[in-house]
Order: structure tokens, then C-alpha cells, then sequence
């Protein structure tokens, strides 16, 4: 397979390669340069939920926080 760089230095990977690769838009890739290869990575994007996981740590059940957040549910 092969591209054609553009005059602005963009290229299209091939869609072969996208597919089997999980390349959509907008998704991160690192570049760099290895014995004079270039080399694209996808970005290893880190989990929503483990981004905050335990930043709300303080030592509260989830029980008595849900009960604090609405304490109607309560019978």
C-alpha cells in the first residue's frame, strides 16, 4: 500500500489499514522516527471511569452517600 503526501504534509492511511487497525476519526496518534522508518502509534486512551477512580475518596460507605444524596429514597 502506499499514499501520496499532500503539499500541507498530510497522508491518507489507507482505509485496509484503518479498519484492521481501529483507526477513526478522531483518534490520537504518536509519531516518531526509528532508524529512519516512521512509526504512528495509536495514543493509549485511558478509561473515563479510571481517570477518576477513588479522586473522591474520603473514607464514606457509597450506602451513606447515596443517602445523603437523596435522602427520599429512604423508607
Amino acid at each position: 500500500m502506499k499514499a501520496t503526501v499532500s503539499s500541507k504534509g498530510q497522508v491518507t492511511i489507507p482505509k485496509v489499514l484503518r479498519e484492521r487497525m481501529g483507526i477513526t476519526n478522531g483518534v490520537v496518534l504518536y509519531f516518531r522516527e526509528e532508524k529512519g522508518k516512521i512509526i504512528a502509534e495509536r495514543a493509549q486512551v485511558e478509561s473515563p471511569v479510571a481517570a477518576v477512580y477513588g479522586l473522591f475518596r474520603d473514607g464514606r460507605r457509597t450506602d451513606d452517600v447515596m443517602r445523603e444524596l437523596r435522602p427520599e429514597a429512604e423508607e
